[in-house]
């Protein structure tokens, strides 16, 4: 039967409500997966838009119903939405690999302190929420000014201070790090670009944690929005299961998480570290091995022809694979680059909900995020930026913020606040652990991208970490992972930094990676 839009929602966010505008889309978007079905059985050619009558609903529903998802895949539609949260963002929209958005950034653009969602609270929680929320912007602002030395002092032992933009970059720095404060409920706004399969499992999965309110409001809206392009949708669209019938919430049912709980987990994840961001934990075991004997199978050779490192080389070496010192990345469409995928590395990884945010836009190194409520304690949990650590006095009002934070969720649980909306005043700091797995052919793109000095310095921490850890365990592979600079040097591009006046400075290229040094 055709599914119905649930009726409107009796609870809304007391800020700016979330918008969303359908931008760009198919004209006749169900037509056209009708046609593109009907073609694949078709054997006079291509069935166009055109041909398809207006009673082809049975034969929708038939088509979904057993599976045939790709003829919902061709069309596209794009959404401007504003005033979504960054918690909405890291927890719903950017989980998964099949959307591409363009997303206003806390690095480079000031935040307006007003700008942050507040949930359908009142009386006392309310109040208490607005002004975790005031002093959070307010260190926010404060930081962004008495980071600024120390921010200078590190930019000056790169650039001369008569640099053009000198004090602008200075100040983007602070800026950078002071955003670690923040709370999650900073609104955000973007361009994000989907197919109507994915819309659609958004609608059917948009109640679950972290931010089930959130996620119906704004899902809610972009099937609203496309029902009113092609109400055709009705005829396969699923209603959204209940909060209760995912998995993980009928498992918490049955075993409610709690701090003690949290506090364990805690302790046994950061244990296992050893004192690392991201530690690798399994990869497979012939890994250079099997990408050797991919290589000879691309190229029709033996083993006695083509010796293992020599076949390692012809894929990873820039000096013998240009393509890889390209600034378009290729390596998916090339015959030799694809024998990559073979080896696959996993890595267990401690990063701030801020850096992860920005890990997790890597959608081919996927990982398993949590479900951030079970790993929430009564004790402040989060990351310092290395920056702060230069000036104790900047670290203790650092720890202070972080410590009202923690101690206003906490009164904010008591007072029965649920939890999905006491994780809005978690900081952009707050620690997320998480295990992410890649094969090479993505993880090393990543690497060529979050190596790179200009990378925010926490996911750039975390990706040299797991390049050394690499190198240590498969060094014929390991010795290629590499920032963009170091591979354009040996593929002999220029300019040898793809960034322009964004260079960071450093000649990097002429840096082993255990030399790696950077701060800001």
């Amino acid at each position: 039967m055709p599914a119905t839009l649930p009726m409107k929602l009796a609870r809304r966010f007391l800020s700016a409500e979330p918008t969303v505008v359908l931008t760009k889309a198919f004209t006749e978007p169900f037509r056209n997966a009708i046609a593109t079905a009907k073609t694949c059985y078709s054997a006079k050619g291509i069935v166009s838009d055109e041909q398809v009558t207006n009673n082809s609903d049975a034969l929708a529903r038939s088509i979904y119903q057993a599976g045939h998802h790709t003829t919902l895949q061709h069309a596209h539609f794009q959404f401007a939405l504003t005033n979504v949260s960054r918690q909405f963002l890291w927890s719903f929209l950017h989980s998964h690999p099949f959307y591409n958005s363009e997303q206003v950034s806390q690095r480079y653009v000031t935040l307006n302190p007003e700008s942050v969602a507040v949930p359908p609270l009142d009386g006392e929680a309310l109040a208490l929420y607005r002004r975790t929320v005031a002093r959070q912007m307010a260190a926010y602002l404060d930081l962004s000014e008495r980071l600024r030395p120390l921010a200078d002092r590190e930019w000056a032992a790169r650039f001369p201070r008569a640099r053009k933009h000198f004090a602008r970059d200075v100040h983007k720095k602070a800026q950078e790090i002071a955003r670690y404060v923040v709370p999650v409920a900073a609104l955000s706004y973007l361009y994000h670009t989907i197919s109507g399969v994915t819309l659609m499992r958004y609608y059917r999965l948009c109640q679950q944690h972290d931010a089930p309110l959130e996620q119906d409001v704004v899902v809610g809206k972009m099937v609203e929005a496309l029902l009113d392009l092609d109400p055709r949708y009705l005829a396969i669209l699923e209603a959204p299961l209940d909060l209760d019938a995912t998995p993980e919430a009928a498992f918490f049912g049955e075993r409610p998480y709690g701090p003690a709980s949290a506090r364990a987990f805690i302790g046994e994840f950061d244990a296992s570290l050893g004192g690392q961001v991201s530690k690798l934990i399994d990869y497979k075991t012939r890994n250079e091995a099997v990408l050797a004997d991919a290589v000879r199978e691309v190229l029709g050779l033996t083993a006695g022809a083509l010796p293992d490192r020599d076949a390692i080389e012809l894929a990873l070496d820039p000096s013998k694979n240009r393509l890889l010192g390209e600034s378009l990345n290729l390596t998916t469409h090339s015959k030799l680059s694809r024998a990559l995928v073979h080896a696959s590395y996993t890595f267990r990884k401690k990063l701030s909900h801020t850096a992860d945010s920005q890990d997790q836009r890597h959608r081919m190194t996927p990982g398993s995020r949590p479900v951030l409520a079970a790993h929430l304690t009564d004790e402040p949990d989060y990351i310092t930026p290395e920056l702060i650590r230069q000036d104790p006095a900047i670290e203790r009002e650092y720890d202070r913020v972080m410590d009202e934070t923690w101690e206003a969720i906490g009164r904010l649980r008591r007072l029965g606040v649920p939890d999905e909306f006491a994780l809005y005043l978690l900081p952009n700091a707050a620690a997320v652990r998480f295990t992410e797995s890649a094969d090479l052919l993505n993880l090393r793109h990543k690497h060529a991208m979050r190596l790179c000095y200009n990378a925010q310095e926490e996911i750039w921490r975390a990706s040299l970490e797991e390049a050394v850890q690499i190198r240590d365990v498969n060094p014929a592979i390991g010795r290629y992972l590499l920032p963009p600079c170091t591979l354009r040097d040996m593929a002999e591009a220029l300019p040898k930094c793809p960034e322009g006046e964004r260079y960071c400075g450093v000649k990097v290229w002429r840096l082993d990676l255990r030399d790696f040094q950077r701060i800001v």
